[in-house]
């Protein structure tokens, strides 16, 4: 029993310690955010200045990320439900290449596959929908591939099979039975794409121009102008912007997982 008691008590530690390695540059991060001066705490020099700084210099690149994360949503949404439903239900010749070539963005570094759509789309060079093309491109294989499992799985099969064998045609099985058992993965993948879109910096440093710069570029160029407290600023809102995110797609989750069971 006291050997149990210290092994518990030695995962406990190591747990803490794991969170307090994890933790520690965010909780230093928003500290600097309120700071007057890096190096003070913000109970010594409490200010808000950075932040309505961030707003006024950067509110533009905001607006710009939410917008593309918006679209990219919408539009890999609308594709990637049908095309995860034809790699679910339809056997045709080149299936399993199709699946591959779907994954081959994600092995791609993101500078290399900003390079490969600015030299396809060189007419689309400096515009907002080059950026949107591009984080379509990025996000499309996460949205495919978590609709593709889920048709998978035995309990839309089933909700399927007794639906046909009550006399619903397709349209009706698709609208009224697949799409609303579904309904959970398409918004934790739609919440995974925003998270992604929302964060991803070397693809969109490759595709971004002056009158269209993204989030993250923005909080690229706080840090590279050597005022840590405005770069921490932005960093904190970066956080309070993908927090709520993860959040809703980690109780999506496990509200997918409970039902699956």
């Amino acid at each position: 029993m006291q050997r149990i008691s210290v092994w518990r008590s030695a995962r406990i530690i190591w747990l803490l310690a794991t969170l307090l390695f994890l933790l520690a540059p965010v909780v230093i991060t928003v500290f600097g955010s309120f700071s007057a001066r890096w190096g003070r705490t913000p109970w010594e020099a409490f200010t808000l200045e950075w932040y309505g700084y961030v707003f006024r210099t950067y509110g533009q690149a905001i607006r710009v990320s939410l917008l593309v994360g918006a679209c990219t949503v919408v539009i890999t949404t609308l594709i990637g439900i049908p095309a995860g439903y034809a790699l679910a239900r339809y056997r045709f010749w080149g299936r399993a290449l199709l699946e591959d070539a779907l994954l081959l963005p994600l092995t791609l570094p993101g500078l290399a596959l900003g390079l490969a759509i600015v030299q396809t789309y060189v007419i689309l060079r400096g515009q907002l929908l080059l950026l949107i093309i591009g984080h379509v491109v990025f996000t499309l294989p996460y949205m495919v591939q978590m609709v593709t499992a889920s048709l998978r799985t035995g309990n839309v099969l089933r909700l399927e099979a007794a639906a046909a064998s009550l006399g619903a045609n397709w349209f009706q099985r698709f609208f009224l039975v697949t799409l609303p058992s579904i309904r959970n993965t398409v918004v934790a993948a739609g919440l995974a794409v925003a998270t992604l879109s929302l964060g991803e910096f070397n693809l969109s440093y490759f595709l971004y121009s002056p009158l269209a710069m993204p989030l993250p570029v923005g909080m690229y160029e706080a840090y590279a102008s050597l005022r840590i407290e405005i770069g921490s600023a932005f960093t904190t809102l970066f956080v309070a912007l993908l927090l709520p995110l993860l959040l809703v797609g980690q109780l999506l989750g496990r509200t997918r997982a409970t039902s699956s069971t």
